[in-house]
């Protein structure tokens, strides 16, 4: 059994190999592919074929769902992934409930009904669904949605669950791993953590696991992934508070 004191693997040494390409694996796998060309060139990497695969097909998915384009979203992705949301249930559901959502914020609730009873109607054979319809038809009471107690479908963070679902779903159909080399590691770290707490009581010096593998990279590259135009929050987390170490 491995000794539980985080502090006897403090000085255990990561490949910058390893570091660089969990970074880059996370900027494909996030479609941020003009980051990961910067990335390349700074680093010196080659780009996996893997990684390459359809990319620009799933960032437009990824930004379709995140402007609120949930038709596009779908056409494009029977596009690329033909029987995937005809497979996939539940996905499905959120993509049609998030047009629906949309034509609420638009004020455009008889269409928002029309679409409803339409496309929603079956859904609510499934007893599953039943008490998110509950929510999305709630929506259409209220003058300011936006004030409404399911005001949350209405947010940013609502879409991006979304694309983020609908992303790791791509990627899986094409036999690629849904979750990033990056968002594995942190799940590793968050169960590592959760078992040294109940099994010492307490952590004593166990460091955000991330944060140790960036410390390899130069302050170049640290730079780079800070001020990147595309959306990379963990990453730039990540880079500001090793720049301001």
């Amino acid at each position: 059994m491995m000794d539980l004191d985080p502090r006897l693997y403090e000085n255990v040494s990561v490949s910058d190999n390893d570091v660089r390409n969990i970074v880059l694996s996370y900027l494909m796998h996030n479609c941020f592919k003009e980051t990961a060309e910067t990335f390349l060139s700074s680093t010196g990497l080659k780009l996996p074929v893997d990684y390459s695969v359809n990319v620009d097909k799933r960032k437009a998915i990824f930004n379709s769902v995140l402007e609120g384009n949930a038709l596009k979203a779908i056409e494009l992705t029977e596009e690329l992934a033909p029987n995937l949301l005809e497979n996939d249930m539940d996905l499905h559901f959120d993509l049609l409930s998030l047009h629906f959502i949309e034509l609420v914020r638009s004020r455009k609730c008889t269409e928002a009904l029309e679409f409803g009873q339409k496309k929603l109607t079956s859904f609510g054979k499934v007893p599953k669904y039943v008490e998110k319809l509950e929510d999305f038809m709630a929506l259409l009471a209220y003058e300011e949605p936006e004030k409404s107690p399911m005001f949350h479908l209405l947010s940013p963070e609502y879409r991006q669950n979304v694309a983020d679902s609908l992303n790791r779903a791509v990627l899986a159909h094409a036999n690629l791993p849904a979750y990033s080399s990056l968002e594995r590691v942190v799940q590793q770290a968050t169960v590592v953590r959760q078992y040294l707490q109940q099994e010492v009581g307490k952590v004593t010096s166990l460091r955000f696991l991330p944060a140790i593998f960036f410390e390899g990279l130069s302050e170049q590259v640290k730079a780079q992934l800070v001020n990147s135009s595309e959306m990379v929050p963990p990453l730039q987390a990540i880079g500001r508070d090793l720049q301001s170490a």
